[in-house]
């Protein structure tokens, strides 16, 4: 076992942005889980529930119990989600204090906004059988300003120089 605290590395913004993308690639350069939530959700759909809110929430609270595992195995853990409200970023602040993990968030937002609308509008569903967003529904979606410091990337940028940055923030912090 490590004397080293785990780390829950928490990826927050809309669809479209690159979050997926860069959460994987942090995930591998880390050795860390990688714990998407729309897969997650798309395997409840699978199952035959119905998409609600309640099948959504589901999703975090498997992530979140998933991840605690891991957690208490001292590894480290990325949550891949929008995460664009009070109770989903509670969720991760309360996790990271009951496992001692260090907790890092990482917002990825697309700073060019006709090039977000034609990743929305052209992209294929994510996680079968949940299907896209419409654009409307992106631009319409409930989403906070974070208060508290986190680490912003533009996912309009070579994923390479993000992933880079990214695990330098966590690893260096």
């Amino acid at each position: 076992m490590t004397d080293r605290l785990p780390r829950l590395i928490v990826f927050a913004g809309l669809p479209a942005t690159g979050k997926s993308t860069l959460a994987e690639g942090v995930a591998g350069r880390m050795n860390a889980v990688w714990l998407r939530v729309d897969t997650i959700e798309a395997a409840l759909l699978k199952a035959g529930l119905p998409a609600s809110f309640e099948t959504g929430w589901a999703a975090y609270l498997v992530a979140h119990d998933l991840g605690a595992a891991h957690l208490r195995l001292h590894q480290d853990v990325v949550i891949d989600a929008v995460n664009g409200v009070e109770p989903a970023r509670a969720l991760w602040e309360a996790l990271a204090r009951r496992t001692s993990a260090r907790r890092f968030v990482i917002e990825v937002v697309c700073s060019d906004a006709r090039e977000h609308r034609r990743r929305v509008e052209s992209r294929p569903d994510p996680s079968p059988p949940m299907r896209a967003p419409t654009w409307e529904e992106v631009v319409r979606r409930e989403y906070r300003p974070w208060m508290e410091p986190i680490l912003r990337v533009d996912g309009t940028l070579p994923a390479e120089p993000n992933v880079s940055r990214i695990v330098q923030y966590c690893v260096l912090a």
